[in-house]
């Protein structure tokens, strides 16, 4: 599986740059470049801009993917190399959503559809927590993906435990996200994206702070 991925990995992430080459004869002289936070259009500009946008955000894409899973080797913690596939699959999975993402830019600005785009790509966002609360639950403790707090690298049963927890809140965050995405306002899912986030990161964090102190009350002589 892991071999057919890196074989179709460069065709996702040339596929903005191939879709923009192929629709550039319908490209308007002026362009949607920015949303505001309701998912309409606040800045506009010229179609040779949509190329740079276009081109710097593929370049951003490719370091994702070519140096996320090689952080294992610069890592001390002694689960490392066991993150080799994991990091290798999110960064997969992160490089197909932020080729998703960007041909849906390329797409609002052709025809001048930000609100459906803008949905989309909540809905996509969704769809990404999802798929990285679903990795969580086997994540090794590292110092480069998940909740690398103080006390979760110092303690493996800590770093399991609350993997295991943010694992299912973003699983469940992101279908809430993602469902959301479809039938609230935009202006609305935006918040309510900021709230799940926000409220799945605290719940997580205390969980886990709780656990340590719990921890270190049983290890008292």
């Amino acid at each position: 599986m892991e071999k057919f991925m890196k074989k179709i990995i460069w065709l996702i992430i040339l596929a903005p740059g191939a879709y923009l080459a192929f629709k550039w004869n319908t490209v308007p002289e002026t362009v949607a470049m920015h949303l505001n936070i309701k998912g309409e259009v606040d800045r506009y500009g010229s179609k040779n801009e949509l190329i740079t946008m276009v081109a710097i955000l593929t370049f951003v894409n490719i370091l994702v993917y070519v140096l996320l899973p090689q952080a294992y080797k610069i890592d001390p913690k002694k689960y490392a190399a066991d993150n080799r596939s994991r990091l290798f699959r999110i960064a997969f999975t992160v490089s197909v959503f932020l080729a998703a993402v960007i041909c849906l830019l390329i797409y609002s600005s052709i025809n001048g559809n930000s609100v459906l785009g803008s949905k989309f790509m909540l809905m996509g966002v969704g769809l990404l927590f999802a798929i990285i609360g679903n990795y969580m639950y086997t994540i090794k403790p590292n110092y480069f993906a998940g909740f690398r707090l103080p006390w979760t690298l110092q303690d493996d049963e800590n770093w399991r435990k609350t993997h295991m927890l943010g694992g299912k809140l973003f699983f469940a965050g992101g279908l809430l996200i993602g469902a959301m995405s479809l039938i609230a306002p935009f202006m609305i899912s935006i918040i309510a994206l900021i709230a799940i986030t926000v409220i799945i990161i605290l719940v997580t964090t205390i969980y886990s702070y709780q656990f340590y102190k719990k921890q270190k009350t049983i290890n008292l002589p």
